[in-house]
């Protein structure tokens, strides 16, 4: 096991799967010169050269065609967005053109291409750079969807990503790129797309929560123990395919749900989860599901306003507290 930063661990996965196979290459805006807006593709160039780590001009839908159009022909392109929210540039190109293509051509084009860079709340970013852009690609069929959280699942995600053969969204959270964690050396270490993990056994509730959003449900489910409720905390990590079983399997233990997510909540990722939780597992429910979402409004630049949009410790804590005394407990 290393030490390393969740940048570091991205960088460590593009690093061993760039020599693992030569089909890979990276292309995006600043990836070769200046290392990546966030130092992810730091040294990539240096090593590969400028043929598989290639800097391209500002046009999103552009240069995200060009990566569709090179895993058409047996390539494994990485697609960078310098942040997630200038994929709504691209979102042609991602939805019609790479989710379909599979489908559209018969099954005569796999479209192995990840498209990755970070997304969610950032810090005083504002409005135009903070969104949580998943909700917009997890319902389009043909296109998998991950969310890392901790530098290990950013290693062996991202691998299991660019070995996928289809179209997979790989949003990062900036917010977590200098958090350090243990990371396997070992170049063969993938972690499956779609299978989630529980960050912490608990019994009598049970919390959903990725990336940023579950550093916050941790640190509430540590709090709450000293008031004696036991909080179990399941991250998805692939929101599409979602690992619907441990997170049943999960509600079926605690009787109690409460979901949480960064993005503004209204047909969110947050929904989802808990419709299929009413769905199947309602006979085992003591209360109903309850969501913490961003309020519903664009990101403020102010920092005060910032973190009053975004879900607090406080208001998570007051959601476990509502379904863990209703009926009785």
């Amino acid at each position: 096991m290393a030490v390393m930063t969740y940048r570091e661990a991205l960088n460590v996965a593009l690093r061993e799967e760039m020599q693992r196979d030569p089909r890979v290459f990276i292309l995006g805006e600043e990836v070769g010169l200046y290392d990546g807006a966030y130092k992810v593709t730091q040294g990539l160039l240096k090593e590969f050269g400028p043929k598989r780590v290639v800097d391209t001009p500002i046009c999103e839908s552009g240069f995200t065609g060009i990566g569709i159009g090179a895993a058409m022909v047996g390539l494994r392109p990485v697609v960078e967005m310098m942040t997630f929210n200038f994929s709504i540039l691209a979102l042609d190109q991602i939805i019609n053109s790479a989710a379909k293509m599979y489908y559209m051509s018969g099954g005569q084009f796999n479209i192995p291409i990840v498209i990755r860079g970070p997304g969610g709340p950032a810090h005083q970013l504002a409005a135009q750079h903070s969104q949580s852009m998943e909700s917009y690609f997890y319902h389009v069929p043909g296109l998998k969807v991950v969310r890392p959280t901790t530098p290990a699942d950013a290693k062996g995600l991202l691998k299991s990503a660019i070995r996928d053969d289809n179209p997979v969204v790989f949003i990062e959270a900036e917010t977590l790129y200098p958090v350090k964690g243990e990371v396997p050396d070992d170049p063969d270490f993938t972690i499956p797309l779609g299978q989630a993990i529980v960050r912490r056994e608990g019994r009598d509730v049970t919390v959903v929560a990725y990336v940023g959003m579950m550093y916050r449900a941790m640190e509430v489910a540590a709090e709450l123990d000293t008031e004696g409720l036991s909080v179990e905390v399941v991250d998805p990590r692939t929101l599409r395919p979602m690992d619907t079983e441990t997170i049943i399997g999960s509600v079926r233990k605690t009787h109690r749900a409460v979901v949480v997510e960064a993005g503004a909540g209204f047909a969110g990722m947050g929904s989802e989860i808990a419709a299929f939780i009413t769905e199947q597992a309602f006979d085992d429910l003591d209360a109903p599901v309850e969501r913490v979402t961003g309020a519903n409004a664009p990101m403020p630049y102010a920092r005060n306003l910032e973190r009053a949009k975004t879900p607090s410790n406080e208001r998570i804590a007051e959601a476990i507290r509502k379904v863990c005394s209703a009926n009785g407990r």
